[in-house]
């Protein structure tokens, strides 16, 4: 969304040719037909149907003028062939065709007359998210509809600076600029070359003065994605103002997230004096994926390992990440002025610690238990979340809501069905608490890393050899002549 380079163009590709042809030269939004043979594309506001599979011309483009189309909605009978719809759908799809002993026509009956009670798309979520809740299951969640807001990319967005300001006696000021990370696209930081510094006061954005009170956040409402230009005032004694342009970022999360990534690995190299790598797992989804490997290659040449899952946000590949992590040393590559290299590559040296809390969820629960059940580690930390029967896609009702289903149940060996509700817990349950975010003290990553010290001790790191005991090749002495 922040790529204002320009419009996208729409394009149809024949399998069975090998051939690519352009529909839409640019467009804003558009939509295939039920039978697949025709589109419907947006641009500025207009509407119009052509062919999927060719570009349009005067005789097969449909203009279709939206004055024409009148829907009449009643909303309360909407409500009620949703609630109908819901019911349906969970007991086709709930992963246990016995529904677990739900009497879920019971529990459909129970809930029906409140349907007539409900006065908005909120009510009516508010009343599904109770229905469901009956199931006493994870996954099963529900989104109102939104009506007359019209497609995302229409709402303009609040700019955001990669920055952190702080209210002084000369006004906004710059207190840190937060480093943008090369290796994720969405990790840029506006500010960062720009040549302004820490202590700078931000005085203007676009010329208009930024208020004492409130700050620059008003005067970027709606700069996300687009060019503004900001004027700084530097800090004392270092030159005059200057006036830069940047694009702010529509989305902080990205940057920000891999600064704690890298303040949280900076801790762990302190306090193992060098001796521990970290991998922060956010999801086990395509992002979650990258972050693993962005610094796998590095992280596990440490002698021992530090795995943080916490607040993992569940996924699919939990898999993947179990396969790298139980690889095991077997041999070294050595290469003339290179770093040794291990075979099979990217496997551990030394021991592996896992770290997970409350907020690891689904398939972070997953793979916290093959932590356990693997013996790749001890898991430090809190109880994970507990939530193991998963969804696949999402279900939109008649009314706009959107619901899933709980239809993918994990069984374990070692704990059969327990973990949903339940969690998996840590071999070393440490809590951190208010008090030690408050105070910055790093509870939970502390003890993970005096653990895998005291395992280190135990289990040295694989080491790769030197070239003290390379093989003699030189050409043995001959015997004396007879």
């Amino acid at each position: 969304p922040d790529d204002t380079s320009g419009q996208p163009t729409l394009e149809y590709f024949n399998i069975s040719k090998a051939k690519k042809s352009e529909l839409v030269d640019h467009l804003d939004w558009f939509a295939v037909s039920g039978d697949g043979s025709r589109l419907v594309v947006v641009d500025e506001d207009e509407l119009r149907a052509v062919p999927s599979t060719e570009s349009g011309d005067g005789d097969s483009t449909v203009w279709i003028d939206l004055r024409r189309i009148l829907h009449e909605a009643d909303p309360p009978a909407e409500w009620r062939q949703s609630y109908e719809e819901a019911g349906r759908l969970i007991r086709a799809y709930y992963w246990d065709p016995q529904m677990c002993g739900i009497d879920w026509t019971g529990v459909l009956d129970q809930y029906r007359p409140l349907v007539e009670r409900v006065a908005s798309p909120d009510d009516f979520a508010d009343l599904l998210r109770e229905v469901l809740g009956e199931l006493g299951t994870s996954h099963a969640y529900v989104t109102p509809s939104r009506r007359n807001e019209g497609p995302p990319h229409y709402q303009r967005r609040q700019g955001l600076l990669g920055a952190n300001f702080v209210r002084r006696e000369a006004g906004w000021t710059v207190a840190r600029i937060l480093p943008g990370e090369s290796s994720d696209s969405k990790a840029r930081s506006p500010l960062a070359g720009t040549g302004i510094r820490e202590g700078a006061v931000l005085t203007h954005v676009d010329g208009r003065p930024v208020d004492r009170l409130t700050g620059p956040s008003p005067l970027l409402a709606g700069a996300g994605g687009t060019t503004v230009e900001l004027t700084f005032t530097p800090a004392e004694g270092e030159g005059r103002a200057r006036r830069v342009a940047v694009v702010p970022l529509i989305d902080e999360r990205p940057l920000r997230y891999q600064d704690w990534v890298a303040k949280r690995r900076a801790v762990v190299r302190e306090l193992s004096g060098g001796h521990c790598g970290y991998l922060h797992i956010p999801d086990m989804g395509g992002s979650g994926w990258a972050q693993f490997n962005r610094d796998l290659r590095l992280e596990v040449s440490r002698p021992a390992l530090i795995v943080d899952v916490r607040g993992n946000a569940g996924g699919h590949i939990s898999e993947l990440v179990v396969e790298k992590l139980t690889r095991t040393i077997l041999g070294w590559d050595l290469t003339r002025n290179a770093q040794p290299v291990s075979y099979a590559s990217n496997a551990p040296r030394g021991p592996v610690v896992a770290l997970a809390d409350e907020a690891t969820s689904s398939d972070g629960d997953m793979i916290t238990a093959a932590f356990k059940l693997l013996k790749l580690g001890p898991v430090v930390g809190q109880r994970t979340w507990g939530g193991v029967v998963g969804m696949t896609g999402r279900h939109q009702l008649g009314d706009g809501t959107v619901i899933t289903v709980p239809m993918n149940a994990a069984w374990f060996d070692a704990y059969g069905w327990s973990i949903e509700n339940r969690g998996v817990t840590p071999d070393l349950e440490i809590l951190r608490t208010p008090l030690d975010w408050a105070e910055g003290r790093h509870a939970q990553l502390d003890d993970a890393i005096k653990l895998a010290l005291d395992l280190l001790a135990l289990h040295p790191a694989a080491t790769p050899p030197d070239y003290s005991s390379t093989p003699d090749r030189s050409r043995p002495k001959l015997p004396p002549r007879s």
